[in-house]
């Protein structure tokens, strides 16, 4: 049996090493002197195995990984920069890129933003906006003073909403807030980093069938739309009435310009099943403090783009971040700029 035994440990897996890369892919050149950290993720949250620095050529070795999920993360111009590492995934020549930061958007957009209105027969309606930044340049837009994301935050809010990013690659985390100058405006402080950030914001407002409900959009998005669920319709001057969603069966209707005022009627019955924010669940968010708006372009696509982005853009509408593992949540709070 002794044998047989030791046969059995050398067959198991030695602790690999973890090494890896940092490269600035604004310049194409290594990132040297930069500190990488690795830690374990497990039931207890993240936990530190080590730090070490980059060479000359923004190589970094750890002497050995730890069992289960880990997280690398590195900071560089302001910004944080993180890569999970999956059991069972290589641990040897891991990339792990960062980029330049700059207080201008550059390249960076939203090229998407949907209003989800999900009325219910309690007399209140839960308002979820997503926005999806895409940046195409080579530089991550970091403006902690002002921050990155605008959005309107009606009175009938109570000053309070829930805001949760993604990174490119990411998990949604809480994001944080800044106060802008006007009343109903609030700002995201929350770096866009090259690839698809994430926004979501959730709300909640009264609700009474057929009264008219105002908003703007202080972005300056590419398209804007406006969606509700099966039984509650919606009604507004200047919409483009894009049909049904067929999946859910959801109705969307583009917003061409930067401000709007509907109203609805009926209430989203099944609304639960789809895993969508409402306004009877309770509010784990953050409360935050109403401030105000302004609005800019938007575009209206035709029909079919439409439909096609939101059969994606329900499935993203309808995730919910708050069922996130609590170690995952935390190591992306850790990372998350």
């Amino acid at each position: 049996m002794k044998p047989i035994a030791a046969l059995l440990l050398l067959a198991l897996p030695a602790m690999a090493a973890v090494t890896g890369r940092v490269v600035n892919r604004t310049t194409g050149g290594p990132l040297a002197g930069a500190t990488v950290e690795l830690n374990r993720l497990s039931e207890n949250g993240v936990e530190p195995i080590g730090e070490a620095r980059t060479d000359a050529q923004g190589r970094f070795s750890f002497p050995q990984d730890a069992p289960g999920p880990q997280l690398l993360r590195v900071a560089f111009d302001g910004v944080t920069y993180f890569r999970t590492l999956a059991p069972g995934a290589p641990t040897s020549d891991v990339a792990l890129d960062v980029y330049a930061a700059s207080k201008q958007p550059g390249a960076a957009k939203v090229s998407k933003h949907m209003l989800f209105f999900e009325p219910s027969a309690a007399g209140q309606m839960a308002i979820q906006e997503t926005f999806l930044y895409t940046n195409t340049g080579n530089t991550a837009w970091h403006d902690p003073g002002k921050g990155e994301l605008r959005f309107h935050l009606s009175a009938a809010a109570g000053g309070k909403a829930q805001v949760n990013a993604t990174a490119p690659g990411g998990m949604p985390i809480p994001a944080a807030l800044v106060k802008t100058s006007s009343a109903d405006v609030m700002a995201v402080d929350f770096a866009i980093k090259p690839g698809e950030t994430r926004f979501d914001v959730t709300y909640t407002v009264a609700y009474t069938p057929g009264e008219p409900y105002e908003g703007k959009v202080v972005t300056e998005d590419e398209n804007t739309y406006l969606i509700v669920p099966q039984g509650v319709t919606l009604a507004g001057e200047g919409l483009s009435d894009l049909g049904t969603e067929p999946r859910t069966q959801a109705h969307i209707f583009g917003l061409p310009g930067t401000t709007y005022r509907i109203t609805l009627s009926g209430a989203a019955a099944a609304a639960r099943d789809s895993g969508a924010p409402g306004a009877d669940e309770p509010d784990n968010g953050p409360a935050i403090e109403a401030v105000p708006a302004r609005i800019n372009g938007n575009a209206v696509p035709i029909l079919g783009l439409a439909l096609g982005v939101l059969a994606v853009g329900f499935a993203l509408l309808y995730r919910k971040s708050r069922d996130l593992p609590a170690p995952a949540k935390e190591a992306n709070e850790r990372g998350r700029r």
